[in-house]
């Protein structure tokens, strides 16, 4: 993908509304330590790199460090609410994860979106479309990358 930052997304996008090379971005968000907290104990990571600043800080972090699953699912959040799949979004059918640098508490991410291949089904209403999803921190870092593909409906009816 281009170095360039993409342009906001403005609507929801059909499978013939997503050719394969276009791109764009999500609106960004801060990443709290509330939502540090909520994640890892709701969820079960409880770590000391994640719990403790100090362990964190011993460790060669130089604040508190956020886990993968929690930027992921905060990335994905962005693409959810910047309403490409509102109403044209069947499923989501897998993809691949890669975390390529450390968030932190106070960061500032955004994602950006590439579909990177584009086909229909069978049954002719619907296509499968792949993204490549940048997540970037407010420095313009690449900290995850994600790949999915969803099911999209072929025309938003």
């Amino acid at each position: 993908m281009s170095d360039s930052r993409p342009a906001l997304l403005g609507n929801a996008l059909s499978f013939l509304e997503q050719p394969i090379g276009l791109r764009w971005r999500t609106q960004r968000r801060t990443v709290t330590e509330f939502e540090l907290m909520s994640f890892v104990t709701t969820c079960g990571f409880n770590e000391s790199l994640f719990m403790d600043a100090e362990v964190a800080h011993e460790l060669g972090f130089a604040g508190r460090i956020i886990p993968g699953a929690l930027t992921l699912s905060l990335a994905e959040g962005l693409v959810l609410s910047s309403g490409a799949l509102s109403g044209t979004g069947m499923a989501f059918l897998g993809g691949n994860i890669e975390i390529k640098a450390p968030v932190f508490v106070g960061d500032t991410l955004e994602v950006w979106v590439e579909v990177t291949a584009a086909r229909l089904t069978a049954r002719g209403d619907r296509g499968v479309v792949t993204t490549r999803n940048e997540v970037r921190n407010q420095r313009g870092e690449l900290v995850l990358l994600f790949t999915p593909s969803r099911m999209i409906k072929r025309q938003d009816s």
